[in-house]
């Protein structure tokens, strides 16, 4: 799919100084986030937990954008490893002004097979890992009195399908985590926000859908389409304007909010 035009302003970067960290960056959506950050002018903070040389690869591509980048090889399921992830980002650029907290696993499993193990997974790894940033950041984002922190939901969260309870508690607990920040941090300049993409044109690991026949998949994405109002999928790069316009200062004046990036599919 191409890749719709996204304004900007001219030749301005409005994130010069800042630096971003972006969970879960290697590809899709996260990519698209760290690279659009990039592009307004902030050094990044790449991060992933397997593929190491698809985050060099993002890194290069953001440097080349004429900021600086760092690679941070990290489980944010971990609060240890994403504690010393932001520690080390501090210490390479002296700062860190935007938190987003990208990771999921979007597990497609009936209520009564989602183990003990399934549950804590899911939960650890879509929500647990938002508090683990937040937590680690908002000290540093609290003594210089800006930061934008940004969790990124799902129409799970707010339109719930079956056989996904897990994930349809982690996506609305990372909106209301926003929520819980914005109101206790917003005296101190940091905002906290919700995106909640629709139907995204992305790679998926079908592994994750051990119940779904990948035909049946691609029949529900094609009759979602057909009943959107736009008739198509997003594009990873309208998710990115998303996270770029609340960390501009346009932007500032929003806070604990949920934006809905979805086509119209769903209408709130």
């Amino acid at each position: 799919m191409t890749s719709p035009v996204i304004a900007t302003s001219g030749t301005l970067r409005p994130l010069t100084g800042r630096t971003a960290i972006v969970t879960g960056s290697g590809s899709n959506i996260g990519r698209a986030i760290a690279l659009g950050f990039a592009r307004d002018g902030a050094n990044v903070v790449i991060n992933g937990h397997r593929n190491l040389e698809a985050l060099e690869s993002v890194a290069q591509e953001a440097r080349t954008l004429g900021v600086e980048a760092m690679v941070a090889l990290a489980d944010v399921g971990d609060h240890a490893a994403v504690a010393s992830m932001v520690d080390n980002a501090v210490q390479r650029f002296g700062s860190l002004d935007i938190a987003v907290s990208n990771v999921s696993l979007r597990m497609h499993q009936p209520f009564l097979d989602i183990s003990i193990e399934d549950w804590q997974r899911i939960i650890n790894t879509n929500l647990s890992a938002a508090f683990y940033l937040a937590r680690a950041c908002l000290p540093h984002m609290s003594a210089k009195r800006w930061g934008r922190i940004i969790h990124i939901s799902g129409r799970d969260g707010f339109s719930p399908k079956a056989n996904r309870a897990h994930n349809v508690t982690a996506k609305a607990g990372v909106f209301a985590l926003a929520k819980a920040i914005a109101t206790e941090f917003g005296p101190l300049g940091i905002t906290a926000n919700a995106v909640a993409p629709g139907i995204v044109d992305t790679s998926r690991d079908l592994a994750h859908y051990p119940d779904v026949a990948n035909e049946a998949m691609q029949d529900s994405f094609a009759a979602r389409k057909s009943a959107m109002p736009l008739r198509r999928f997003g594009h990873v790069d309208e998710i990115a304007a998303a996270c770029r316009y609340l960390c501009s200062d346009a932007g500032g004046f929003m806070t604990g909010q949920i934006m809905h990036v979805n086509g119209g599919e769903f209408m709130f």
